[in-house]
């Protein structure tokens, strides 16, 4: 049985939904000769950690009720010891148990950190931690979208690096383009819709509804921030299309991508509340929308929010698109993403569920599992 020891940064939805991902595949991976051994667990505040993550995990019950314990908003120290042999660390601590917890496991059996977070505080360690030989899964963006100097300490260890669940969710992207780079095929063009919330809002209007409508609709449903400008300002687009750019070899950094908001500064969150936003702030922009909208159907087209990396060029913001077209067809929430090369003149089209908890948390595993020839 090949053992692969982890540690789970991060246990928000995604987190937890990657904990019972683990849980609920024991059977299948034991047919395959593997287990998955959770040896830690931290959040900004605390950090569980088997007394012996050399040999021993956390036992499936252990991880349900850590699971039970977060969803309620409850602290990790609050675990019960009747649940495994475990040590409970805080915030303070965490960075060094972590560190000697990787300088112990890293070159022997090997270890996986697994960033289920959506913080920039855990760039560091990640990039300390795959120096000693650990491996480094994942779900956050944010490591992959610091300066190009962090960036690159972050994948000079290819082998070693799994990132595909931070753009597309559980979509194989990343894996595409990189059998199409490791071809010798030249990329030369990326055009993707990769935002679940913005794909359902574009939706919406083309299907002739005020855009204050559809902006509360999607926030009562749940597809937005709790602040949907943190949606519609385009930046969690625009760090998934600097992922994707320097994948293809690009240098450079957030401020080089033109990215378009779909609210003018003046509604920014420095100017006006949420609240104002959803209440006064929408409502002047339907007239705005709407017109944008009947000129794209005048001309056969739909409005799309879409990141574009062609030429040396990435920008983030409204397209229109023929109705007949891959991104023109594209409903609801789905992501997709047209690639270009010299063999896919007519373009390698990937689409499918991008967005949500269990897709993002099922791309988790899976790049954990691809990492299984580095364990012992």
């Amino acid at each position: 049985m090949r053992r692969i020891p982890v540690v789970i940064i991060g246990i928000g939805s995604v987190g937890r939904q990657l904990i019972h991902h683990i849980v609920d595949t024991r059977r299948l991976h034991a047919k395959q000769g593997l287990h998955i051994g959770v040896v830690g667990i931290c959040d900004s505040r605390s950090l569980l950690l088997v007394n012996d993550a050399m040999v021993s995990g956390m036992s499936d019950e252990c991880l349900l009720e850590i699971c039970k314990l977060k969803a309620s908003a409850a602290f990790l120290p609050m675990l019960s010891s009747k649940f495994g042999n475990f040590e409970v660390f805080g915030a303070t601590e965490i960075p060094g148990k972590l560190m000697a917890t990787a300088g112990a496991l890293g070159r022997i059996t090997g270890l996986a950190f697994v960033d289920c977070s959506a913080s920039s505080e855990t760039v560091g360690l990640l990039n300390q931690v795959i120096e000693l030989g650990c491996c480094v899964v994942l779900a956050n963006k944010k490591p992959l979208t610091s300066d190009m100097e962090v960036y690159d300490k972050l994948v000079s260890h290819p082998r070693r690096i799994r990132y595909e669940s931070t753009v597309g969710a559980g979509l194989p992207v990343i894996t595409s383009l990189n059998r199409i780079l490791s071809s010798g095929d030249p990329i030369n063009r990326i055009v993707g819709s990769l935002s679940g919330t913005l794909g359902y809002l574009m939706s919406e209007l083309e299907d002739g509804k005020p855009f204050s409508q559809v902006v509360r609709a999607a926030k009562n449903l749940g597809f937005t921030e709790p602040d949907p400008r943190d949606d519609f300002g385009g930046m969690d687009v625009a760090r998934k299309a600097l992922i994707l750019a320097r994948l293809l070899g690009w240098r450079i950094n957030m401020e080089n991508i033109k990215v378009d908001s779909l609210y003018p500064a003046e509604m920014g969150p420095n100017m006006i509340s949420t609240e104002e936003f959803l209440s006064k702030g929408v409502l002047m922009l339907d007239n705005d929308f709407a017109q944008r909208v009947q000129l794209a159907s005048s001309n056969g087209k739909v409005l799309r929010y879409v990141c574009m990396l062609e030429k040396s060029s990435c920008q983030v913001g409204l397209l229109e698109c023929p109705k007949d077209s891959p991104l023109g067809k594209l409903k609801g929430s789905a992501n997709m993403v047209e690639i270009y090369s010299r063999c896919y003149s007519f373009p390698l089209v990937i689409q499918g569920a991008g967005a949500g908890n269990d897709t993002t948390a099922a791309g988790v595993l899976a790049d954990i599992l691809d990492l299984q020839d580095l364990f012992c």
